[in-house]
C-alpha cells in the first residue's frame, strides 16, 4: 500500500472505508473514532458528576428509609413529617442528578414543603437533624427578620446570603442547597382580604418570597443587606434550591375545626371519634386553611407539600427525656460528669417533669425549662462541694420546682 494513502491515525481505516476524515496537524481522525471518543467523554463526565465534591459537599444519595432512620435517633415520633422530609430530600438529590445528565425532555420540578405544628413539637429540630446528615449546603433562616423592600430590616434575598456563607461563597454549591425558613406564620397578613396598602412585614414579605421559591436569578448581597451598599452582588439561581418552611400557625386549629365540623349534633355521631379529632386537628390541615390564616394563594402554590407535626402527649414527652441521642437527661448527666459528679435520676422525677410539661403546654422546650428550674441549685452548689454522687428524688424536684419562678405561676 502506498505511503501517501490517507488513513485514520486512530483506527487505521483508509480514506475509502470512511465517510469523513478530519485532518489534524500531524494526522487524521474518522467519524467513527470521533463518536467513540464522545461516548468515552460522556461516561467519564457522568462518573465525575456522580462522585463530585462541591466545596466539601460530596454528592451521595441516601435512601428515604435511611434518612428517616437517622432522624429517629434525634426526633421522637412525628413519623408523617419525617417521611415527607425524607422523600423530599431524596427527590432533591435525584433531581440534581437528572439536571446534570438531561437524559430526556422530562424535567422534574422541586416540591417545596411547609410544616405546620405547635410550638415545641420539633420543626426546627427536624431541620437541624437533617442538616447534620446532608451532603448539600443547608441553611436555617428566620422569617421574622424580613421586611418589605425599602423598610428597616432584612430583604428576602438575605436568605441566600446565609446559604452562600455556609458553602464559603461557592455559587455552584449554593445552587444545589436546601433552605429551612422558620416562623413563616409570622409573616401572614392579618386578614384574608388583600391589602391595599403596604404591609411592612406581612404580605409584602410573602410577595418577595414568590420568585425566590419558584426559581429565578437573584442578585444576592454577599455581606448582607443595606449595611454594605457598595458591595458587588452575586447572581444565584434558585431553580434547584429546595425550600422547607415551618411555623406554629397558632389558631389554625380553629379554622380547621370549622371546616371539619367537629361539633356535629345528632344520634349517629361517634363522640369518641369527635374527641379524637379535636385532640389533633392539625392532621387535617390543607392549603385552604393556611390561606384563611393569612398566607397568600400565590405563595401556597409554590409550597405544594403540606405536612403536620403531632402535638406531644405524655408518652412522647417521657421518651424525649431519655431516648434520643441528645436527650435532656443525657445532657444533664454529661454536665455533672464534667464536674466529676454522677447524676442519678429516679423514674418518678421524669413522670413529674412530664406532668408539669403537659400542664404548661410548652412542648419539648418546656421540659428544658422545668429541668433548669429543678436542677439550677444543684448545678450552682455541687461544683464547689466535694460530692461525687447526686441522686435526684421526686421530693427534691417538687420542692425546687414549687420555689422556682415557673412553679409560682399557674399554668394556663
Amino acid at each position: 500500500m502506498p505511503d501517501n494513502v490517507l488513513k485514520c491515525s486512530f483506527c487505521g481505516r483508509n480514506r475509502d472505508e470512511v465517510e469523513i476524515l478530519i485532518a489534524g496537524q500531524d494526522g487524521h481522525i474518522c467519524e467513527n473514532c470521533v463518536e467513540h471518543a464522545q461516548e468515552i467523554i460522556n461516561q467519564e463526565l457522568h462518573f465525575r458528576e456522580d462522585t463530585k465534591t462541591v466545596s466539601g459537599f460530596n454528592q451521595s444519595i441516601r435512601k428515604p428509609m435511611e434518612i428517616k432512620t437517622f432522624l429517629d435517633d434525634y426526633v421522637i415520633g412525628q413519623n408523617d413529617a419525617k417521611k415527607v422530609l425524607a422523600v423530599a430530600v431524596y427527590n432533591h438529590y435525584k433531581r440534581l442528578k437528572q439536571k446534570s445528565r438531561e437524559l430526556d425532555d422530562v424535567e422534574i420540578e422541586k416540591s417545596n414543603i411547609i410544616m405546620v405544628g405547635e410550638t415545641g413539637t420539633g420543626k426546627t429540630l427536624l431541620a437541624k437533624s437533617i442538616a447534620k446528615m446532608l451532603n448539600v449546603p443547608f441553611a436555617i433562616v428566620d422569617a421574622t427578620v424580613f421586611t418589605e423592600a425599602g423598610y428597616v430590616g432584612e430583604d428576602v434575598e438575605s436568605i441566600l446570603t446565609r446559604l452562600l456563607q455556609v458553602c464559603n461563597y461557592d455559587v455552584e454549591a449554593a445552587e444545589r442547597g436546601i433552605v429551612y425558613i422558620d416562623e413563616l406564620d409570622k409573616v401572614a397578613r392579618k386578614s384574608d382580604n388583600p391589602s391595599i396598602t403596604r404591609d411592612v412585614s406581612g404580605e409584602g414579605v410573602q410577595q418577595g418570597l414568590l420568585k425566590l421559591l419558584e426559581g429565578t436569578d437573584v442578585l444576592v448581597p454577599p455581606q448582607g443587606g443595606r449595611k454594605h451598599p457598595d458591595q458587588k452582588l452575586i447572581k444565584v439561581n434558585t431553580q434547584n434550591i429546595l425550600f422547607i418552611c415551618g411555623g406554629a400557625f397558632d389558631g389554625v386549629d380553629k379554622i380547621i375545626a370549622r371546616r371539619v365540623q367537629t361539633n356535629t349534633i345528632g344520634f349517629n355521631v361517634d363522640k369518641d371519634e369527635q374527641e379524637d379529632m379535636k385532640k389533633n386537628l392539625l392532621r387535617f390541615v390543607n392549603a385552604q386553611d393556611l390561606k384563611t390564616f393569612g398566607l397568600i394563594p400565590e405563595l401556597l402554590g409554590r409550597l405544594p407539600v403540606v405536612t403536620h407535626l403531632d402535638p406531644l402527649d405524655a408518652v412522647t414527652l417521657r421518651a424525649i427525656l431519655t431516648e434520643p441521642k441528645n436527650a435532656l437527661m443525657k445532657q444533664y448527666r454529661k454536665l455533672f460528669e464534667l464536674e466529676g459528679i454522677e447524676l442519678d435520676v429516679e423514674p418518678q422525677v421524669l413522670d413529674f417533669m412530664v406532668e408539669k410539661a403537659v400542664e404548661y403546654k410548652l412542648g419539648a422546650r418546656g421540659l428544658r425549662s422545668i429541668c433548669e428550674s429543678i436542677l439550677n441549685d444543684a448545678m450552682y452548689e455541687l461544683p464547689s462541694a466535694a460530692e461525687t454522687h447526686f441522686t435526684l428524688t421526686k421530693e427534691y424536684a417538687r420542692r425546687k420546682f414549687d420555689k422556682s419562678k415557673m412553679g409560682l405561676v399557674k399554668a394556663a
